[in-house]
């Protein structure tokens, strides 16, 4: 058995960290997706702009410098708009508040092309045949529209839940106790680098096999009754 020289646990507890920033990232970033992709096809061209320069500006940014411009950035902007109603106690964003912030902006921007091009393939007479069954346009989005997007657009989205799960690693860089943020602390104290930067890549590699089975099984639960050719 490996000797781990005592922070076995402490990685688990960094890949608890890891999921529970993944999914929260996750989550953040399907909204804005779901948004980014409205407002780009609509006819309103103040959305549009909007959208096209969301998506412009975070895919044009590495991921890292995402990170560190919310986590540093943010602070000082808090603090201007505090300091504009009296309050001038010092306010920190959290590593967590920071990743989250930073990862669901960057999958939102990649997954509001995903999801636009998921509405697009669906047919102008789905969208005809609601209105003739009577369907308002919030039943018809998710009873109608929404189901069919979700079925196109899964394999994309499972593709950048896995690039999510490991860009992760980038905010240990800012404190937080994730899986490379564990390990490096063990590498510091045990003066091991391959040992514990070896099984944070096995813990990453695991996370990743579990990621794409959940993936492909919601794949195939999505194209129930769907014939493919």
């Amino acid at each position: 058995m490996i000797d781990l020289h005592g922070f076995g646990n402490q990685l688990l507890q960094g890949a608890v960290i890891t999921v529970e920033l993944a999914f929260a990232s996750l989550i953040v970033g399907l909204i804005l997706g779901l948004l980014g992709a409205s407002a780009k096809l609509s006819s309103i061209k103040a959305l549009q702009w909007i959208a096209n320069a969301y998506t412009t500006i975070i895919r044009g940014i590495p991921e890292l410098l995402t990170v560190l411009i919310i986590y540093f950035g943010a602070t000082s902007v808090l603090m201007s708009v505090a300091s504009l109603f009296g309050y001038e106690e010092y306010i920190e964003i959290g590593p967590f508040v920071a990743g989250v912030t930073a990862l669901g902006l960057t999958f939102g921007a990649y997954a509001t092309e995903v999801f636009r091009g998921a509405l697009q393939s669906i047919p102008k007479g789905q969208h005809e045949a609601a209105v003739a069954l009577g369907m308002g346009n919030v039943r018809k989005f998710y009873r109608i529209i929404l189901p069919q997007v979700w079925r196109m657009a899964l394999p994309g989205l499972g593709n950048l839940f896995l690039v999510l799960l490991k860009d992760t690693a980038l905010v240990s860089v800012v404190g937080l106790d994730d899986i490379m943020r564990k390990a490096s602390i063990a590498v510091s104290s045990t003066k091991e680098p391959f040992l514990f930067y070896s099984a944070a890549a096995c813990m990453y590699l695991i996370l990743t096999i579990i990621s794409m089975v959940a993936v492909h099984y919601m794949e195939k639960k999505a194209s129930r009754g769907i014939k493919r050719t």
